[in-house]
């Protein structure tokens, strides 16, 4: 906290006489830098900006025109208040063309009704200053270990923000080169509020406010630094202090959190690996239910991540031996379709919380994961307090498209009864049903070079089609009557019973659920 025109009209020395602000009301958050008692004309000459004056008036002249030069000359000079005795020595009221030429100029001027001792005056507002630069002088000694310490630590751009807001008590946003918002700290109703319509505050509000010149900030209710890394703007810091400008130590912080959020960012590998690790803790806290749906979307909002105030889809991604399918790849989708989402490795799978703007764009995504060649299973779009069960809806279609032969990407709602398989995979209910249809042929394969289980697989797809099932399987049809007149022979019903192959497709694709399930679990 600086010294200022109202703070030091607020020490001792002058509740000992009555006084009155005639003009510079605006001004008097003006910090002061010293005090100079006067009674010479041409003070202007010797002052270098930021001093309270005190005179008798001695020094002002008695014209109008003298004290329209005199109070012109001080405030060209930098002067942060001028206060005069209006004791009789020169003035018993304050001169009208003073009043009129120091509001004219919004120079404060202060008229004391009565005595004052200079030297007092002096003494108390130099001891206050003092005193204030002692405790700034400590405050930046403290903010330089704080942030050096965030530095040796390793730490990425996240605690700096946090740190950074609880300095000047403020929100503060960290946003990239996009003006996407890459981390939030100390939310507010108001702050919240602004995250909605991020991009218009960035670019729009702070453009426009730009030509209001050194009041920029104090348009927008918002001062930021750029960050800089190897001579290029990677972004902005904003605090959202929603009045006046910061100054002095709050200044400062702002400062040394930019330029240690910079050096952070250099590692730019490390910083995103860190980065990935807080949305897994975040993830694995929902999983094991630590959070409800509520929390996590109020903290992946402190990571950069609104999912306010839209449908949440749940997406369970397959892992690949080809790595095609990874956390940067989901991100990517999903900056690509500007939609805000939280992505973490869930072991065999990647899980991805997705904040949908409209409906049609979880078309959007299922398009997008089918272009990428992944399989993956969707949940229903839900609201937060409802994530916890989309995230079962996703796991039991991601169970599915990963037992499919083909890669898919699945929707819950498109399951209809393999819906139940993957609920009876949970229990041994559904291992009794493939063994009392599929024993047979499953003990015959155990100890056979040919196995039969493709072939029956294939002709259950296929629908019955014979030639189809040849093709794709290329063997010639008298090389699948063969295979299909075995298969029949071992299981001891007909293929050719429409009832039969529904019960049969049903025993298949549960049997390759649970394999896949069984290859998870060895992984």
């Amino acid at each position: 906290m600086t010294m200022t025109v109202e703070a030091s009209l607020g020490l001792e020395v002058f509740s000992r006489v009555p006084f009155r602000v005639y003009a510079g009301e605006s001004k008097l958050a003006t910090p002061i830098r010293w005090v100079h008692p006067t009674e010479v004309p041409d003070i202007a000459d010797f002052l270098t900006g930021g001093e309270m004056l005190l005179t008798a008036g001695l020094g002002i002249g008695k014209t109008d025109e003298e004290q329209r030069k005199y109070i012109d000359r001080i405030a060209d000079a930098g002067a942060a208040v001028l206060i005069i005795e209006l004791s009789g020595r020169a003035f018993d009221q304050m001169p009208p063309a003073l009043i009129d030429e120091a509001r004219a100029r919004n120079l404060p001027l202060v008229g004391l009704d009565g005595e004052v001792p200079f030297v007092e005056v002096s003494a108390q507002v130099h001891e206050s200053l003092v005193d204030q630069r002692v405790l700034d002088l400590t405050a930046y000694e403290r903010l330089n270990d704080t942030f050096m310490h965030l530095l040796l630590e390793g730490r990425d751009h996240v605690p700096f923000t946090d740190a950074l807001s609880r300095e000047v008590g403020h929100p503060v946003v960290l946003e990239d080169a996009t003006r996407q918002v890459i981390s939030y700290s100390g939310a507010t109703g108001p702050a919240d509020d602004l995250l909605s319509e991020w991009e218009r505050h960035s670019r729009i509000d702070h453009d426009a406010a730009h030509s209001v010149g050194d009041n920029a900030n104090e348009a927008v209710g918002c001062t930021r630094r750029a960050v800089i890394l190897r001579g290029e703007r990677w972004g902005w810091v904003h605090v959202l202090h929603g009045g006046g400008p910061l100054a002095g130590i709050e200044a400062y912080a702002l400062d040394r959190a930019t330029a240690g959020i910079a050096i952070a960012l250099l590692g730019a590998r490390e910083s995103g690996a860190k980065a990935a690790q807080r949305q897994n803790a975040l993830v694995s806290r929902l999983l094991l239910g630590d959070i409800s749906g509520e929390m996590f979307v109020n903290r992946a909002l402190r990571m950069g991540c609104d999912l306010r105030e839209r449908a949440l889809l749940v997406v369970f991604v397959c892992k690949d031996s080809t790595g095609t399918a990874s956390e940067e790849v989901i991100e990517e989708l999903c900056r690509a379709l500007h939609i805000p989402a939280v992505v973490a490795d869930v072991g065999d799978h990647l899980l991805a919380i997705l904040g949908l703007p409209r409906t049609s764009a979880e078309q959007n995504v299922i398009g997008r994961l089918k272009a990428l060649d992944l399989s993956a299973g969707l949940s229903r779009p839900v609201s937060p307090d409802q994530l916890s069960t989309a995230i079962d809806q996703a796991r039991s279609a991601a169970s599915v498209a990963a037992a499919h032969p083909d890669t898919a990407v699945h929707r819950f709602d498109d399951l209809g009864v393999l819906r139940l398989l993957a609920s009876l995979a949970q229990g041994p209910e559904l291992a009794r049903y493939i063994e009392d249809e599929l024993g047979p042929l499953l003990k015959h394969d155990a100890k056979a070079s040919n196995p039969l289980l493709p072939t029956l697989r294939t002709y259950l797809t296929c629908d019955g089609n014979k030639s189809q099932a040849a093709a794709q399987l290329f063997v010639q049809r008298r090389t699948l009557y063969y295979r299909l007149d075995r298969i029949t022979k071992l299981l001891g019903r007909s293929l050719d019973d429409p009832d039969s192959r529904q019960a049969l497709v049903f025993a298949v694709r549960g049997h390759d659920l649970l394999l896949r399930r069984k290859s998870d679990l060895l992984q």
